[in-house]
């Protein structure tokens, strides 16, 4: 019996080559929803959970040095939704989901720049890293140096820097302090009370000033006029406190620009709190020179849990 030879035809062909880009399509399917998944799931990681930062002062010496880059838990007091977004210009409202720890007194805290002492809301966007040290409700004192809250001593940052003021006397002093008109110094300041939610703040045209700013950060209009205080347009002699606030003081005490200069934090521009030491290197050498760059390499820091 005689074989029959097979033959392809053109329709063969055809079919083949819709099975060949099928399976193409298919794959970049594939492909492409893995790279998608990837993408938002380290988007979310960024964003919610996980972020890294660089140290670009010494406000923070030698706790912190210029050049450490450090990974900072952004669950660590709730789930909170970014004021900021990549390609977002405004700014957008927080909300919390309170299920973690709440900040203790002494916690290395990032935090978005709120503005200067006189500044409803910062020029820009950045982010600041200081050392908790006054909670909601907490009584702020320095003398010669020395910090005390609600009357207690509060024992100063092992790697802190803090110089010697026997004087008890400092160069930077009023106008510069907060709030304005007092007359504290960087060395000598309150007792200053931190803002707690709920708190009622009594208000009086002659002391009106170290409340105006922290009333309109929480969305108001403040004026004086007939020697009344009108907020949003009506008369009020009290203000109640929307939100928490805390007070923050960078470990190098002379060299901090801190909550004894802008004031207090609020709670909505809380990130998160600094865990760890990923890298560090001297910022100051060029990476121009492979050698020197790699000698500059701080490898006992890399590692280094922040307390």
């Amino acid at each position: 019996m005689r074989e029959q030879s097979a033959h392809s035809t053109p329709q063969d062909h055809s079919v083949h080559a819709q099975q060949k880009k099928k399976s193409l399509a298919l794959t970049l399917m594939e492909y492409g929803k893995t790279i998608l998944i990837t993408v938002l799931a380290a988007f979310l990681l960024k964003v919610f959970v996980l972020d890294a930062y660089r140290i670009p002062s010494t406000s923070m010496e030698n706790t912190l040095q210029i050049g450490d880059f450090l990974l900072v838990n952004k669950i660590a007091y709730g789930l909170r939704t970014p004021r900021h977004l990549p390609l977002v210009t405004r700014t957008l409202p927080s909300f919390t989901l309170s299920f973690f720890q709440n900040i203790h007194r002494g916690d290395v805290i990032v935090f978005e720049f709120p503005g200067g002492m006189n500044e409803v809301t910062s020029p820009e966007y950045a982010h600041y890293i200081k050392r908790c040290i006054g909670l909601p409700g907490d009584t702020v004192e320095i003398h010669s140096g020395l910090v005390s809250v609600n009357k207690i001593l509060i024992p100063f940052p092992l790697h802190g820097i803090q110089t010697d003021h026997p004087n008890g006397n400092s160069w930077r002093q009023n106008p510069e302090m907060f709030p304005q008109g007092s007359t504290f110094s960087n060395v000598n300041y309150g007792p200053i009370i931190v803002p707690k939610q709920g708190d009622i703040l009594k208000l009086e045209p002659a002391t009106i000033a170290p409340w105006r700013m922290l009333i309109e950060r929480e969305g108001h209009t403040v004026r004086t006029a007939n020697n009344m205080i009108l907020i949003d347009g009506a008369a009020a002699s009290t203000y109640r406190v929307r939100q928490n606030y805390y007070f923050v003081l960078g470990d190098n005490r002379d060299n901090s620009m801190d909550s004894r200069y802008w004031g207090f934090v609020p709670d909505d521009h809380l990130i998160g709190e600094a865990l760890f030491v990923y890298w560090s290197w001297d910022t100051e050498v060029s990476v121009s020179n492979i050698s020197e760059k790699l000698s500059a390499i701080r490898w006992k820091r890399i590692g280094t849990l922040i307390r």
